[in-house]
């Protein structure tokens, strides 16, 4: 005798294959088998599974018992599989009588006493369940979360007993409520930063066009605090942005905390962060900070701290905004649509150029450190802003700044035009779709030919240049792309690092 249940997998992101729990009920000795490559954890479910099945009241079959986790090359980990294979057994023996089984997913870990715990990933099974039309059954504890997904069907379950009711039509799990979430997240003030002109400017081109930003100046100017501002000046998410961006950080180690929902993420790694824990990985691969930054800011300060070979593997990402892992026996891909603020110091001690002459760092020092930074990398981060220090008297006259919500309507205005005239932000433009919709006057396209040859520019550094220009433009809601929106466009590309 056997019977098929089906149980998301969704460990591997948003795409993940489905797993099929197949429970055979075979004639010979009381035996408890599980294959399929499990691991430890979910070996482990067969003590947990026996236990919670005869602590429920139910009768544990005593003849021998095959679980297959298919497919069978792909490894299976965590005690999400608890509840499939305890309703595959029950179902399989006659104990749960479900004719319509197959219509839905389970997930869900099992103490001994019955009871069922939270799970991770619940959010990205459950965007699986409501592609696949079926409805899912989940922990108490894990529906709530799961139950952000709109036009989704999902059950919130306390125990195996109560699932065991559900499915043999004495008693209906409730339906899960979705959490509370505040109406707009909220993120500090950009009116907190005091001054910097410049470098607020570049912020709101950085939020209006969705391109990337170094911000180079000593310590103590305020790198830190605008970078934090960005996702406050940012547009909102919608939902599908939101439920996206939810169900990649529910595979996370943290997992997804409903009070983060609609908030853009903001992720800011230490300097001593692996290449792995940037980009994801492991013998299963899990996604790594560039993901869990996924529609929102991910920030790097003391970037020349960071080993070189973990920069390295930023290139890809910031062109293809997805990321593929590969391993002996697994493979996969994590979206990392992400945008990337860097700080660095001018120079090791992070006083070059200061009045006070308190930076003694040799040329050979300054070289060394900025040449830890390979050209590739610079050249694909699209400005270079110079952030510089506020005397007292400037910081003790400056008046507070415009705020971050009035920031942020400009902001969306700027991102509706683009939206309107292209269907994505500027930065995400290709070379050919660039061309269509640059608009530029000769003189513009002119000077700007003048100063490849000059300044010895990239073709990369060309388009890009292009881009913010074009970004300049919508801010100012013009459609020619005119000579001072190039100058602008060059300034703010060039202004904290000669490339």
């Amino acid at each position: 005798m056997s019977l098929a249940v089906v149980a998301s997998r969704a460990l591997s992101g948003l795409q993940a294959p489905e797993v099929a729990v197949e429970v055979h009920l075979a004639n010979g000795l009381p035996q408890f088998n599980i294959v399929g490559l499990p691991d430890t954890e979910v070996k482990e479910s067969r003590d947990r599974v026996r236990a919670a099945i005869l602590n429920s009241g139910f009768e544990f079959p005593a003849r021998r018992i095959t679980v297959n986790l298919a497919p069978a090359d792909l490894p299976k980990d965590s005690g999400r599989f608890d509840l499939p294979i305890a309703i595959g057994i029950l179902a399989a023996a006659g104990q749960v009588q479900c004719p319509d089984l197959a219509r839905y997913e389970l997930a869900g870990e099992l103490a001994l006493s019955g009871q069922l715990r939270a799970v991770r990933g619940s959010l990205a099974m459950a965007c699986q369940a409501r592609q696949a039309g079926k409805s899912f059954i989940l922990p108490r504890a894990s529906a709530q979360d799961a139950a952000l997904v709109h036009a989704g069907q999902v059950y919130a379950a306390d125990s195996l007993l109560q699932v065991c009711a559900h499915l043999n039509g004495v008693q209906s799990c409730e339906l899960a409520e979705a959490a509370t979430v505040q109406s707009f997240p909220s993120y500090p003030d950009l009116a907190d930063v005091k001054g910097q002109q410049m470098a607020r400017h570049a912020l709101e081109v950085a939020a209006s066009g969705g391109h990337s930003l170094l911000l180079v100046g000593p310590p103590g100017t305020g790198k830190s605090m605008l970078a934090a501002r960005l996702p406050g000046i940012l547009p909102e998410l919608d939902d599908d942005e939101a439920l996206e961006t939810a169900a990649v950080q529910s595979l996370g180690s943290q997992g997804f905390q409903s009070g983060s929902w609609r908030q853009r993420p903001y992720r800011s790694p230490h300097h001593s962060a692996s290449a792995v824990a940037l980009v994801g990985g492991g013998s299963d691969p899990r996604p790594g900070e560039i993901s869990l930054a996924h529609k929102g800011v991910l920030f790097l300060d003391e970037l020349p701290e960071f080993e070189r070979k973990v920069l390295e593997v930023l290139r890809e990402p910031l062109e293809s905004k997805t990321i593929h892992i590969s391993r002996a026996a697994r493979q996969a891909t994590f979206p990392a649509d992400f945008q990337l603020v860097a700080a660095m110091n001018p120079c090791p001690c992070g006083y070059m150029g200061q009045p006070s002459g308190r930076c003694q760092c040799t040329p050979e020092q300054i070289a060394r450190y900025v040449g830890k930074l390979s050209g590739p990398l610079l050249d694909r981060i699209d400005m270079h802003v110079q952030v510089a220090s506020l005397s007292a008297a400037e910081l003790s006259s400056a008046d507070a700044g415009e705020t971050s919500a009035i920031v942020r309507t400009r902001v969306q205005q700027s991102r509706d035009r683009q939206l309107h005239r292209q269907g994505c932000c500027n930065a995400q433009l290709t070379v050919a779709e660039l061309t269509q919709h640059t608009h530029a006057t000769d003189e513009a396209l002119s000077m700007l030919a003048q100063l490849l040859e000059r300044l010895g520019l990239s073709a990369r550094s060309y388009h890009r240049i292009l881009r913010i220009a074009r970004t300049v433009a919508d801010m100012e809601g013009v459609q020619r792309l005119e000579r001072k929106h190039m100058l602008q466009a060059i300034q703010l590309r060039r202004s904290g690092l000669t490339l």
